[in-house]
């Protein structure tokens, strides 16, 4: 699937994106790398959750997963953002963020398998977000976030692929760009997010809006009952 046109005003929103990834108050050292290569694809939508959001939204995403490596094989990142909902709380826009991934995959689930790299049960140490087949490591930006480096004037998604992941850490790079990032988070804001976590040790889902969530908080994602049913069986070993 090939993504739409850009409409006025799209370009300067990335400007404004463009800003925010080069400035002092973001941490993220991929990100920043992506942005110098050009290889950060961008869309800007309606509101976040709306029905004719979700399906460009959807086929934009469905069209970068089939081919970001011909983008970059590792530093290719799709990035979306909204109109609204406009000044949201952090708590409101987790909400707005699961409500969004929830009808993406309602649309998805017709149409694709969720990816084998990746476990669609949101409580899973495994668990990563899937579209069009391929496993997304999803953030979400917007203007009222705690995190300083997650503050945006418009509500975003940022996603980031699982299997690009997994080349930089072959290549040795993810672990270096890991440590340059949380050192820069702990300049800007003083400390690392408490919810980080490694891949297979937590679940992924608690990092996704940004805000710091207690033990008990649970993933308000409900993947359909085909999808966890054919990765019942999935070993650890078959994953990654």
């Amino acid at each position: 699937m090939e993504s739409r046109d850009r409409r006025p005003g799209d370009d300067d929103v990335l400007r404004s994106f463009g800003g925010k990834v080069t400035g002092g108050s973001f941490s993220c050292v991929a990100a920043k790398t992506a942005w110098r290569r050009g290889t950060i694809v961008h869309r800007h939508y309606g509101v976040m959750g709306d029905e004719g959001t979700t399906e460009t939204l959807h086929a934009d995403l469905a069209g970068f997963a089939g081919r970001k490596d011909e983008i970059d094989l590792l530093l290719a990142s799709f990035v979306a953002t909204f109109d609204g909902p406009a000044e949201l709380s952090e708590m409101e826009f987790e909400e707005e963020l699961w409500h969004q991934l929830q009808r993406l995959h309602d649309l998805d689930s017709d149409l694709c398998a969720w990816s084998d790299e990746v476990d669609p049960d949101p409580s899973s140490p495994r668990f990563g977000f899937s579209v069009g087949g391929h496993p997304f490591f999803v953030v979400g930006l917007h203007p009222n976030a705690e995190r300083i480096t997650r503050r945006f004037p418009f509500p975003a998604l940022a996603f980031n692929s699982h299997v690009q992941f997994e080349r930089l850490k072959e290549r040795g790079i993810y672990q270096r760009l890991q440590q340059e990032t949380r050192a820069r988070e702990i300049e800007i804001q003083g400390s690392v997010n408490p919810n980080l976590a490694e891949f297979g040790e937590f679940s992924e889902a608690a990092q996704y809006s940004g805000r710091a969530v207690d033990a008990g908080w649970k993933c308000p994602f409900r993947p359909h009952a085909e999808m966890t049913g054919r990765h019942a069986g999935m070993t650890e070993g078959a994953v990654r």
